[in-house]
């Protein structure tokens, strides 16, 4: 079985909520022609990236942007992860919403992990990671700064995903990549990462959790990765069931964890240098 993920490279204009959404459905069927699965889309697309919104401003989960995609969907028989920042409590959140092949939304995740060192920190963070199941493949959400931490793709691998989806919006991406790569290395989770093109920004990218083959001898884990200025959708195919196959056998993940030796993570003291205005 072979999961195949359209990795749109591209950035959406801002409030441009009508456009952006018509832009989307444009990419959806793109994607569904050339056999995708599933349209990966960068941070926050539907609304654009603009932190200015306030919380009557944001979509809600019954938004007729969100309503639309799912009723393409169902046409074109192809899942979307639709990004936005939508309506929280009291602020804004950094969601994602993942609408499988019917046209159902099967998960919204909100980004735990909010850039609280810059402006993100007038948003409300998501308090859990989730992990939904996508026509029987395990899917997991992580959000652009999400993915600094390896707690985030620890979290959802012990969940149980098998594919990580990363809607991003950022720069200096070299070594980003690289960490995307390790990310799916230690996890042996698949991962795929949306980022809008530009000026140190770009580089899309697809990672296989396979880093050797049955003799061990080291393979390039990299399915795609995309330059810094081109804009369009690339492909990414996981073969679902060799990753199976090798997370059945291979010693990463959660094989021989010595977790009584991690209570430090669960403590949240912080010290010097770690010290930051504001935190």
């Amino acid at each position: 079985m072979n999961f195949k993920v359209a990795i749109l490279q591209m950035r959406s204009e801002s409030r441009a909520y009508i456009k952006n959404t018509e832009t989307i459905i444009e990419k959806m069927k793109e994607s569904a022609k050339n056999g995708a699965d599933i349209l990966l889309m960068p941070e926050c697309f539907l609304t654009g990236y603009d932190l200015t919104i306030g919380n009557n401003e944001a979509l809600g989960d019954n938004d007729d942007c969100i309503t639309k995609l799912c009723e393409a969907a169902k046409l074109l028989n192809i899942g979307v992860v639709a990004t936005a920042l939508t309506k929280g409590n009291n602020a804004p959140q950094n969601s994602a919403f993942i609408i499988d092949k019917d046209g159902n939304i099967i998960m919204k995740y909100s980004k735990v992990h909010t850039c609280d060192f810059a402006d993100e920190k007038a948003l409300e963070s998501g308090t859990e990671f989730k992990v939904c199941d996508f026509d029987g493949i395990k899917l997991g959400i992580m959000i652009c700064y999400d993915r600094e931490y390896p707690e985030s793709a620890r979290v959802l691998m012990l969940k149980g995903a098998e594919i990580i989806l990363v809607p991003n919006d950022c720069g200096s991406m070299t070594p980003r990549v690289n960490a995307i790569s390790a990310r799916a290395y230690e996890n042996m989770c698949g991962i795929a990462m949306a980022n809008p093109n530009g000026f140190n920004a770009g580089k899309s990218c697809a990672f296989s959790p396979i880093c050797w083959d049955k003799n061990g001898i080291c393979i390039d884990n990299t399915l795609v990765i995309a330059d810094e200025f081109t804009e369009g959708i690339l492909y990414a195919e996981f073969d679902i069931d060799e990753i199976r196959n090798y997370r059945e056998h291979e010693m990463m993940g959660n094989t021989f964890r010595k977790v009584k030796a991690y209570s430090e993570l669960l403590n949240d003291e912080i010290k010097e240098p770690f010290i930051r205005k504001g935190q």
